[in-house]
């Protein structure tokens, strides 16, 4: 059980503008890009940054999740988590990068964990 990464989240409307200063001011490429249609949000990845974008009503729902867990074993992390008082807002789902869910911690920060179908 590894958290390989931690992607600090940002919100924006326009994820263009958004990946060419974010590449600019962190100097680094982009990583990752994909639309996640079907919750109509546009996902980019520079670095250790997660940028959402969608319009305020499709952000609503995420803007209280502050960081994104890459991790190695997510069922062995919801298993953790639940023996340890955390709370699972949003259960095991596929997700198009792997599967991921979103759990309370028991100071409250609310945390996305995603274990990605292969290592990106």
């Amino acid at each position: 059980m590894k958290v390989n990464k931690i992607l600090t989240r940002l919100y924006v409307n326009d994820i263009n503008i958004a990946i060419e200063f974010y590449t600019k001011i962190l100097n680094q490429d982009c990583d990752l890009i994909f639309k996640y249609t079907e919750m109509n949000l546009e996902l980019a990845q520079i670095g250790n940054i997660l940028i959402l974008g969608g319009t305020d009503e499709a952000l609503k729902p995420f803007k209280d999740t502050k960081a994104t867990f890459l991790v190695d074993s997510i069922i062995e992390f919801r298993e953790f988590l639940l023996k340890n008082n955390a709370v699972i807002i949003r259960d095991l789902k596929e997700v198009p990068t792997g599967r991921n869910m979103t759990v309370r911690h028991l100071d409250g920060t609310i945390v996305e964990y995603v274990e990605h179908k292969v290592h990106i």
